[in-house]
């Protein structure tokens, strides 16, 4: 009878650890999953990476190889030296709850994600192929202790995304193709240890380390100038050759002080003396001569001081003894004379006023083409701004490159001015958008130039970077990347070659780019852009048909006539949502209808508003919102020029997504992230599988047995 009580007994406690094994070991978040899930398939589904899955699995329970997690959260991914090709895909930003990314020295390339896991501590993703630049996200992982993204192919500016990471102590960018100078906010990092960037193309000064606790800096082979700050002499393991810095010892901080006579830029050395610079090692052969530069310092001063007060009051002597003599000589009735008195306030005004305005000029930052000042009517310093971080050029370099703003040049206009193409010598194709006076007067040009500096930070994929600028003679121009493919309207709408579109995949990757576009300006950029004028014509598709938006942060230079404010509703109408057409306010909400609209566009290949059509189908969204739910209208609605050719389900899903985005009222239009988010789970539920390869390239071409479609669920 005991026998079979304990066998029941045991019984009983292997089926419980049976259930509470299989509990543990299917705990996993599910956003954690889906993220992993991405992640795996971003890296060509990498063999090295044992256990992982692109369908459903159990990463904390199934032991994927390199994850570690903490009850049901993913807390680590270390996948060092793999070999692992791909890139990281557009879901990490979803492990929310990781610390550590470890996966340095693979094969990973294309740009970096412009959103990352938010609460890391640790990032190493040196020794990859990343290209592109820093992303802006990075500024608010405010628990950030390490991050090594050297030895990649990042370029443009670092950027200044530093502000808020006081727990950084290691920061190594080396071996990269970053340029422009140092951030200002680089001098929040109160606990940084290590410091490399050797091996780029920095430029300007070193004045943002100077107050930093630094014990290990390697600033090697890049362009910085000026001297070097005293600061940094007395670091423990200073590597600094291969730059431009000024020989002879520092002068006192600017701005304070000018450079010292006869230490001018005609005593550069590429390559100063020493590679390597210990706390211990400061420059020996200097030192008795700078203490006895010291004391003849001193004696001079001292000298000069007393000869200087030895003048004054000779001088006041002099003044007494003729004054004296003329009073002798005439003595008015009356001393205090009024006009006397107004004379005597005036210079003594004066006097006192003299100073101070010496002053201001001797504190005033110098000027660099990295720093920007607002002036008034009177031209006199008000602020400082935040610096321009993307090149400036002359109207004479654009005149060349645009064949002096030829008509044959003209590839784009709006409300702000053309569009042209411009050849630089380098061979460099770039597109310059020229302001026209009428639409922004010469007494803004701070605004101009804000707008530039705002711009010039906006750095995303799905974005046209600014890549310069030109405020010079009255004319203010823009200067952008080249995106080779046209527009999205050009392609959707007047496309000469009807032989080719854009497969339904095609334009889902068009959807989904355009929406983390506006995510990025809504809700990672702070303070919050608004585009104001989204539509298809600002949709430039690149070879590979991946869109980048452009105009971004234009909407600070709003015209100032009313003929050019009718211009702007003209050509932005049938994007513009209902409250802006009604009040004139427009807010990010706005921004989501004139998406909605531009999804429309895609799924059905019309135009906004087209008055060639009958009355009742002019408008777009007037016309296809009613049959937005209803699968057999829906079918009517898409692009004949797709032949059919696309998922049924992903359809309707997409269709789902553009009747929120339309909806009258803002307040119920969902943010970007919610749009970005279902678009990504209608490309992950709907695989197309062709039985052709035809469709690589985003295009369909027409063929008399055209492409099939098998859709998995």
């Amino acid at each position: 009878m005991g026998t079979n009580r304990r066998d029941h007994f045991l019984s009983v406690a292997v089926i419980i650890s049976v259930f509470l094994i299989t509990c543990v070991r299917s705990t996993t978040d599910p956003t954690d999953v889906q993220a992993l899930q991405v992640l795996y398939t971003s890296l060509n589904n990498a063999a090295q990476l044992t256990n992982w899955k692109t369908n459903s699995g159990d990463p904390c329970g199934e032991s994927w190889r390199g994850v570690t997690c903490d009850a049901s959260s993913v807390v680590s991914i270390q996948l060092p030296d793999l070999g692992i090709d791909g890139t990281l895909g557009y879901l990490l930003s979803g492990l929310s709850s990781l610390k550590t990314l470890d996966l340095s020295g693979n094969n990973i390339h294309d740009a970096l994600p412009y959103q990352l896991p938010p609460n890391l501590t640790s990032l190493n993703l040196a020794n990859n192929n990343l290209s592109g630049n820093i992303p802006y996200s990075i500024s608010l992982m405010f628990n950030l202790n390490y991050m090594n993204l050297s030895r990649n192919l990042l370029a443009q500016n670092i950027g200044d995304i530093f502000n808020n990471l006081t727990n950084l102590e290691t920061l190594d960018l080396s071996n990269n193709n970053l340029t422009g100078d140092l951030p200002n906010s680089l001098s929040s990092l109160s606990s940084i240890s290590k410091f490399h960037v050797q091996n780029n193309q920095l430029t300007g000064s070193l004045n943002s380390l100077t107050s930093l606790p630094l014990t290990d800096v390697n600033i090697a082979n890049n362009h910085f100038t000026g001297w070097i700050p005293r600061e940094l002499l007395s670091v423990p393991a200073f590597i600094y050759d291969g730059n431009s810095f000024d020989n002879g010892p520092a002068p006192p901080p600017p701005p304070y002080t000018p450079p010292p006579p006869g230490k001018t830029h005609n005593n550069r050395s590429r390559s100063p003396p020493s590679r390597t610079h210990t706390g211990s090692d400061a420059p020996s052969s200097n030192t008795s001569s700078g203490n006895k530069l010291g004391i003849g310092a001193i004696l001079g001063i001292s000298l000069g001081s007393a000869f200087f007060i030895l003048l004054v009051l000779l001088v006041f002597l002099l003044c007494l003894k003729k004054g004296k003599r003329k009073e002798n000589i005439t003595r008015p009735a009356t001393v205090n004379h009024p006009i006397s008195a107004e004379k005597v306030n005036a210079e003594m005004q004066e006097q006192r006023v003299k100073p101070t305005v010496s002053s201001i000029v001797d504190l005033k930052l110098p000027p660099t083409e990295n720093s920007t000042f607002e002036r008034g009517k009177s031209a006199s310093t008000k602020r400082v701004k935040s610096p321009i971080t993307t090149s400036s050029y002359t109207v004479a370099t654009l005149q060349t490159a645009t064949n002096s703003f030829s008509q044959d040049n003209i590839i784009g206009e709006g409300s702000l001015g053309r569009v042209y193409k411009a050849d630089f010598p380098n061979g460099k194709i770039m597109a310059v958008k020229k302001i026209d006076n009428a639409a922004l007067s010469l007494q803004e040009e701070d605004i101009f130039v804000e707008a530039v500096s705002n711009m010039s930070r906006l750095r995303h994929p799905n974005i046209v970077p600014l890549a310069g600028y030109c405020a010079e003679h009255g004319q203010r121009l823009l200067v952008y990347d080249y995106i080779a493919n046209g527009s999205l309207q050009d392609l959707l709408h007047f496309a000469d070659d009807r032989s080719k579109t854009l497969t339904w995949n095609a334009r889902v990757r068009v959807a989904l780019g355009t929406a983390r576009a506006l995510e990025y300006l809504h809700e990672v950029c702070l303070p919050s852009v608004v585009h104001r004028n989204l539509k298809s014509a600002n949709i430039l598709l690149d070879e590979e048909l991946n869109p980048h938006l452009s105009d971004c942060g234009l909407a600070a230079l709003t015209p100032n006539t009313e003929r050019e404010v009718a211009t702007q509703l003209v050509g932005s109408f049938g994007y513009s949502a209902p409250e802006f057409a009604l009040s004139g306010i427009y807010t990010v909400k706005s921004d989501v209808y004139s998406f909605g609209v531009v999804m429309l566009e895609l799924l059905t290949g019309r135009k906004p508003l087209d008055s060639s059509r009958v009355r009742s189908e002019q408008s777009l969204v007037r016309w296809a919102t009613p049959q937005l739910h209803d699968i057999d209208s829906l079918a009517k609605m898409v692009d004949p020029t797709l032949n059919g050719m696309y998922p049924a389900k992903s359809l309707s899903r997409f269709a789902d997504i553009i009747a929120l985005c339309v909806q009258p009222e803002p307040e119920f239009r969902p943010p970007m992230s919610e749009v970005v988010q279902a678009l990504v789970r209608l490309m992950q539920r709907a695989s197309v599988v062709k039985r052709r390869s035809s469709d690589d390239s985003g295009f369909i071409y027409k063929t008399p047995d055209h492409e099939a479609y098998e859709m998995s669920y």
